[in-house]
C-alpha cells in the first residue's frame, strides 16, 4: 500500500507527486536523491528499495526520470514495484515515450491516470488497453465523458468484452518436472516436483467454466476406488 507517488527528474526534483494516504509528508521526497547517492557511493550501485526514518523508498528509472513510491506501512516491496513498471508502460503507451518532457507536456492526463490506476494507495487498473478506452488525451475537454467499459468492473480487467469464437474450446496442459541432487554415492540429497497448469481457452463471452482432474488412473493403480475423485 502506498502513501504517494512522485515522478522526478534526475535531480530529483519533483515534476508530479500524487499523494494517497497523507501519512508522510510530501518533503519526505527530498531525501530520496541524497539516500540514493549514498547508497550508489557505498555499495557502487542503486538499491531498488531504500528506508530511512520509517519510510520506504521504492524507485524505478525511466531514461531522464524516476518513478518513485513511498509508503510506512509494510507493504509488499514487489507489488509496488510492479506497480511502478505498470505505471511506466501506461505512460509509455500514451505518450510514445517516457521522458521529463513528456510528462511536462501531459501532466493534467498523468493525474487522471494517477487516480485510476491507485486508490488510497493500492493498486486497481493498471492494463493500458482498458484504461485507453475511457481515458483519453481530449478527455479533459470533452464535454459528455464516456462511460467506463464494462471491463473495469469485471474480475478479471484484461478481458474486453465481445469475445466471440466459432467453435467453444478449451485446451489444458499439466506439465510437471522433477529436480534431483545426488552425491557420488547414489544418495539423494535434495528433491523436488514442479508443476504448472497451462490453458489456452477459446470461449466467447465471459461464460463459467469449471474443470476437474480425474486422478482414476493412480487409484486404479493402487488398488483403491476412483469413485467420487474427480
Amino acid at each position: 500500500m502506498a502513501s504517494s507517488v512522485f515522478l522526478l527528474d534526475l535531480k530529483g526534483k519533483p515534476l508530479i507527486a500524487r499523494d494517497y494516504r497523507g501519512d508522510i509528508p510530501l518533503s519526505a521526497i527530498d531525501r530520496f536523491m541524497p539516500l540514493l547517492q549514498d547508497r550508489e557511493d557505498e555499495q557502487g550501485t542503486s538499491l531498488p528499495v531504500m528506508t530511512e526514518n520509517g519510510v520506504t523508498y521504492l524507485h524505478l528509472r525511466e531514461k531522464d526520470v524516476y518513478l518513485v513510491a513511498l509508503t510506512r506501512k509494510n507493504a509488499n516491496a514487489m507489488t509496488l514495484l510492479q506497480f511502478l513498471h505498470h505505471l511506466a508502460k501506461v505512460f509509455t503507451e500514451y505518450f510514445k515515450t517516457l521522458e521529463e518532457e513528456s510528462i511536462r507536456d501531459n501532466f493534467v492526463i498523468i493525474y487522471e491516470l494517477l487516480d485510476e490506476m491507485m486508490d488510497y494507495g493500492v493498486p486497481q487498473i493498471t492494463e493500458p488497453k482498458i484504461l485507453k478506452e475511457y481515458i483519453t488525451q481530449e478527455s479533459h475537454i470533452l464535454e459528455i465523458m464516456p462511460r467506463p467499459p464494462l471491463a473495469v468492473t469485471n474480475a478479471v480487467s484484461w478481458r474486453s468484452e465481445g469475445i466471440t469464437y466459432r467453435k467453444n474450446e478449451v485446451f489444458l496442459d499439466v506439465v510437471e518436472s522433477i529436480n534431483m541432487l545426488v552425491n557420488p554415492s547414489g544418495q539423494v540429497l535434495s528433491s523436488d516436483i514442479q508443476g504448472a497448469v497451462k490453458m489456452k481457452v477459446y470461449l466467447s463471452g465471459m461464460p463459467e467454466l469449471r474443470l476437474g482432474l480425474n486422478d482414476k488412473v493412480m487409484f486404479e493403480s493402487t488398488g483403491r476406488s476412483a469413485k467420487g475423485k474427480a
